[in-house]
């Protein structure tokens, strides 16, 4: 029995954590600077000396990128938000009772709001003993997956009382994965107007040396493309998008692919993000807006973006089916 003046006890909760990139607060120059410095600060972002990078960052970078940022962002801003915290909120709560009435689903951003650290403290106030941290990048790559599970390991490092974790996985291979991305691009290409001479499977870029540094992202991204084209029955091309800086980064670029093709003779393309769990600035400007642009410019005809898994149903049961095999002995799925 506990002492009359015991502080009051939750009762104990499994917690699940969404975890994605993040977004700016608002399309304007000052919100878009201060998400950029944040982001462009992370040391598995930007794997340049501190040093020399920061003057480079504080300077040249952040005096001209946030304005252009800003553009782009406005662009596709909803009135509901950013793209991407907006359907990150919708998978959120999508997936709210999906684990029964003991778990409880958040969602946090790497950079930006909500802060991981700020959630992971109110999953703990609330009463989760037991917490699934989920990154939703499908290809694990450390300047995404590694460094959303960073902060939230930072994060706990402050805690007395500590949660018991684990992570989500990487999911590039899973069934369940491929079966949902197939789902939605049979249905998206069934609805277009015209009939794609080439569909492209389109990653964010990372640069060249990280594949040798032993990360494994460019292999999970050839490995996803190979399962849904067998899945598809069709070809896929795939290409690399974002690129930033003087680097080589990982390639064929999206941008020079689509101006090539057109340029040869193709008119007719469709073009998928299957590394990006939301839409975002990256697919919905960066693609559908500038990458419509890139290709007419060079002569194409027909070109189309299939949204991504975004809150569907078929994405939002297959982020139930991958996250209950995590939960797998903490509680009982319905």
């Amino acid at each position: 029995m506990m002492p009359p003046d015991h502080p009051p006890i939750p009762p104990r909760k499994v917690g699940v954590l969404l975890i994605n990139l993040g977004t700016p607060d608002a399309p304007d120059t000052r919100a878009v600077r201060r998400y950029l410095r944040e982001f462009l600060s992370d040391r598995r972002v930007v794997e340049i000396p501190q040093l020399v990078w920061q003057p480079i960052l504080r300077g040249a970078v952040l005096t001209t990128r946030p304005k252009k940022s800003a553009h782009a962002y406005r662009q596709v801003w909803r009135e509901d938000g950013s793209p991407l915290a907006a359907i990150t909120r919708a998978q959120t709560v999508a997936l709210a009772d999906a684990f029964g009435p003991g778990v409880i689903v958040d969602y946090a951003m790497r950079y930006g709001r909500p802060a991981i650290a700020d959630r992971l403290a109110a999953l703990k106030q609330a009463g989760c003993e037991r917490i699934l941290l989920a990154p939703l990048y499908p290809q694990y790559c450390a300047a995404t997956t590694a460094t959303a599970n960073d902060k939230a390991f930072l994060a706990l490092a402050g805690m007395r009382w500590q949660p018991a974790i684990r992570t989500l996985p990487p999911y590039h291979d899973d069934p369940a994965y491929i079966a949902a991305l197939r789902a939605a691009v049979e249905a998206g290409l069934a609805a277009l107007p015209f009939a794609p001479e080439v569909v492209i499977a389109s990653f964010h870029g990372m640069p060249a040396r990280t594949l040798p540094l032993g990360d494994p992202y460019h292999c999970h991204c050839q490995k996803t493309a190979r399962l849904l084209s067998e899945a598809l029955g069709r070809p896929l091309t795939v290409t690399f998008q974002s690129r930033f800086g003087p680097a080589k980064w990982l390639g064929p670029a999206t941008d020079t692919v689509l101006a090539e093709l057109a340029a040869s003779g193709t008119r007719r393309v469709a073009i998928l993000a299957p590394g990006f769990s939301a839409d975002c600035l990256e697919t919905l400007e960066e693609l559908a807006i500038r990458g419509r642009e890139t290709f007419e410019a060079a002569g194409g005809t027909d070109f189309a973006y299939l949204p991504c898994l975004n809150d569907s149903t078929g994405g939002i049961e297959m982020l139930r089916s991958i996250l209950s095999r995590e939960l797998a002995g903490w509680v009982d799925v319905p």
